[in-house]
């Protein structure tokens, strides 16, 4: 019974969504979908490029505390095989000097996400005017005898490190520079043109 008039009935109407209807609203939910999915597909291919520059930084500063901690030479060394990241320290075995990876602290070794290639440039050459010094000649004559020294980037105990830039690309194209900085050793990002 109605409240307002007692003589009348209510009369329900129960109403439901045409076919017409569902089958609209299915029809834009496609379309939006094939909008959205490619714009989705390049924001986390640059997530996937960022999540790695990131990671690439939290090794190189972990590297450069050791290094200046513990008073010795450490290296982050790039697997461009195995795609891992390794953080090495120099040791000295009956007389010679090599470079040992450091099992005491976390984080110290591990993998890079196979979606993005990385490359290890030297950028003392690439400047012509510019030239520093880093920590000392024979802490770096090591690491030129090594072959795999080519991806490498030393830290020393006096707070600098090697003159070298790390560049990522994802498979789209885009890239980042990792620029360290051979007086303090800190880390600055670059955003590269797409290649």
């Amino acid at each position: 019974m109605c409240p307002r008039f007692p003589g009348r009935k209510r009369r329900l109407r129960h109403r439901g969504f045409t076919l017409i209807e569902l089958m609209m609203v299915c029809m834009l939910l496609v379309i939006l979908t094939a909008v959205i999915l490619p714009e989705m597909r390049g924001s986390y291919q640059d997530s996937l490029l960022r999540a790695t520059g990131r990671k690439l930084m939290d090794v190189f500063d972990l590297a450069y505390s050791h290094a200046v901690s513990r008073d010795e030479v450490d290296r982050v060394r790039l697997d461009d095989r195995g795609l891992r990241y390794i953080v090495e320290q120099r040791v000295e075995k009956q007389g010679q000097e090599s470079f040992e990876p450091v099992t005491d602290v976390p984080g110290a070794e591990g993998d890079l996400d196979n979606r993005i290639s990385f490359e290890v440039k030297d950028t003392s050459e690439d400047s012509t005017n510019q030239t520093t010094e880093t920590a000392s000649d024979e802490a770096a004559t090591p690491d030129q005898s090594n072959p795999e020294a080519g991806n490498a980037i030393s830290f020393y105990p006096d707070g600098t490190a090697d003159d070298r830039e790390v560049v990522l690309r994802d498979q789209e194209g885009f890239g980042l520079a990792l620029r360290v900085n051979p007086i303090t050793a800190r880390v600055k990002i670059v955003e590269l043109p797409r290649k």
